[in-house]
């Protein structure tokens, strides 16, 4: 493969993809890698973009709603068939090779949350529906640093997807189907209990409101920009590690659907606000407070993601600032997700609050993704930028602060 000109033909849908940032270098390493590593030529790209939660807090999985965004950094992957069964996958940062035969995919045990769950988990799932997979060579990087609260795992499982659907069955998975797909690796094979929203913004990209009580899900795309109003749209990296926080994760939705089937049902979905505030008195000893404190979260915040969509297809900037800093005093208050019980540091508040400091009035900001540690999110204006950017990396370490696009596209194969 010639990189440079495989480069020169898509070059504007990469600039696209990455908000016009030159990628020709990266892309180039990686089919080095892949050269080096197979002694042989990829035969194609696939990429999958993070996402930004921008409002909508553990709602999906209570089938709720959320406004979501792909982003500009993203999971790529060089890629080519192999005659047998077998997957070998390099991934930057890991010397050794991730390797799977796909004669065996029945669940390990041993191997969960890891990467070859993951591997394991998608080929499983894709032979239940009936798609094909085969044997497949890849080498893979990644600008979704891992704990960015930008969903990694999310972005790997549905690049992997993309890659046995552009490989085996011709780019004919659906965007969500490829999100139900990546979803079932990460809950049955790799162990975690996370709801539908980290792929389904990657896997469709774009800004949209998507709500998880209709099936199929409803994803509606919402065109606003950001930058022509003279805002950026940051992540701060605050720190923290999410790999011993499964059970932390776990319990938020576990508590929630125990207030629900209180109120007669599987998930809290069909709750209303009025309907569990009138509950308080039956509940209170019955399930935990912060049961009651998580489901209230919940009521309150899946409204606020279509209030959010709202405010932004009117226009109407400074509504929509307010419902993010509310949503996001929301998680601190009632959903609690911000510290971890055990670890004497509070990073995220401490982010958090010094956000607050410098942009109330100005701009918005809050916790970011399933919470505990990694990100928060800040819609900070052009004028305070530099500012904002160099007290938070003065904290939380040099390039903490990470500007950031929408992406127009989800999962691509770019041959």
């Amino acid at each position: 493969m010639d990189v440079r000109a495989w480069y020169d033909k898509n070059r504007a849908r990469l600039d696209a993809l990455y908000a016009g940032q030159d990628q020709f270098e990266r892309y180039n390493r990686l089919a080095e890698a892949f050269r080096g590593h197979f002694n042989r030529e990829p035969e194609a790209f696939v990429s999958a973009p993070g996402r930004a939660e921008v409002v909508g807090n553990h709602t999906d999985h209570q089938n709720g709603r959320v406004l979501a965004a792909a982003v500009n950094l993203d999971t790529v992957a060089a890629i080519a068939p192999r005659d047998d069964k077998r997957v070998t996958l390099y991934s930057e940062g890991f010397p050794n090779a991730f390797e799977v035969d796909l004669n065996d995919l029945s669940i390990h045990e041993d191997e969960e949350e890891t990467t070859l769950a993951l591997i394991r988990g998608v080929a499983a799932r894709l032979v239940e529906l009936g798609y094909k997979v085969g044997g497949m060579d890849a080498c893979v990087t990644s600008t979704v640093f891992k704990g960015s609260g930008l969903s990694s795992s999310a972005a790997f499982e549905v690049m992997l997807v993309g890659a046995f659907d552009a490989l085996y069955n011709g780019w004919v998975i659906d965007p969500q189907e490829n999100a139900r797909i990546s979803r079932f690796a990460e809950n049955v094979y790799f162990g975690k209990p996370s709801g539908l929203m980290d792929q389904m913004a990657s896997a469709v990209g774009g800004l949209s409101i998507q709500d998880f009580g209709t099936d199929p899900t409803t994803v509606e795309a919402i065109r606003y920009d950001f930058g022509a109003k003279g805002y950026a749209v940051c992540v701060v990296s605050a720190g923290g590690e999410h790999g011993n926080l499964t059970e932390e994760y776990a319990a938020i939705p576990y508590e929630m659907k125990c207030v629900a089937k209180q109120m007669g049902c599987e998930l809290l979905q069909n709750v209303t606000p009025e309907a569990l505030f009138a509950a308080i008195p039956r509940l209170k000893n019955v399930v935990t407070d912060r049961s009651i404190l998580r489901a209230l979260h919940f009521v309150d915040a899946t409204r606020r993601a279509q209030e959010a969509a709202e405010a932004l297809k009117r226009d109407d900037l400074n509504a929509f600032l307010d419902v993010v800093i509310r949503a996001g005093n929301s998680s601190w208050e009632l959903l609690q997700n911000l510290n971890v019980a055990t670890s004497d540091n509070q990073e995220i508040p401490l982010a958090l609050e010094m956000s607050r400091r410098m942009l109330e009035g100005r701009g918005a900001w809050r916790n970011h993704g399933g919470g505990f540690a990694g990100t928060i999110l800040a819609f900070v204006p052009f004028d305070l930028l530099d500012t904002y950017r160099a007290n938070m990396d003065a904290v939380f370490g040099q390039g903490a602060t990470t500007v950031l696009a929408i992406r127009p596209e989800g999962v691509v194969w770019i041959r």
